[in-house]
């Protein structure tokens, strides 16, 4: 048992070691995650040399999104009325020693270029509420993301807080990527439409 106990603890301190340096190497990204009993809350906010209409165009293109967010298998719109889309997804989160399959289906509102509502309808967590806006200003946008949701599953306060820190932090890391290359290739493409 002791071993065991040794084991874990020395697994837990890797974990937690190297979340801290992938957050020196990517400090842009604040993400800030809280466990109070049950309820997860976690605040990103994130800053992209782009306008609204760019960042927006990846953060709404759910068809598209396990192209480009490595802990998503399968993600699409099974239902659109206007402005409020229903989404599927399914996917697995896994750091280090921990591994969390997930699947949802949310119902999204659309504020287009401002806001993006998201309530989860079914799926794994016992509950997922989150909003995300976008303020732009001097060229830049700032991404303010914000969920309170209930894990299915019980979570260690200090090493979940760490799991999830670590993937909000890598989906938007892989979300800002996406929203750089498609600004580029627009750059790219703009001469040639000069000519």
């Amino acid at each position: 048992m002791k071993i065991y106990t040794f084991i874990l603890f020395v697994c837990l301190i890797q974990f937690m070691t190297s979340s801290v340096a992938e957050q020196l190497q990517d400090e842009n990204i604040d993400v800030t995650v809280h466990i109070k009993g049950e309820i997860v809350i976690v605040d990103l906010t994130l800053v992209i040399a782009g306008t609204r209409q760019d960042v927006w165009e990846v953060l709404t293109d759910f068809d598209h999104m396990s192209n480009f967010v490595s802990n998503l298998k399968e993600s699409k719109v099974v239902s659109n009325t206007g402005d409020t889309l229903n989404v599927y997804q399914k996917g697995a989160a896994k750091y280090g020693p921990i591994n969390f399959p997930f699947e949802s289906t949310r119902e999204i509102k659309l504020t287009p270029f401002d806001k993006i509502q998201s309530h989860m309808i079914k799926g794994n967590m016992t509950k997922m509420e989150g909003t995300t806006e976008l303020i732009e200003s001097g060229g830049q946008t700032r991404i303010q993301f914000h969920t309170e949701s209930i894990p299915g599953v019980w979570l260690p306060p200090i090493a979940g807080r760490v799991f999830i820190e670590h993937e909000t932090r890598e989906q938007f890391q892989e979300i800002r990527n996406e929203i750089v290359k498609r600004i580029q290739a627009k750059a790219a493409v703009a001469p040639e439409l000069k000519q």
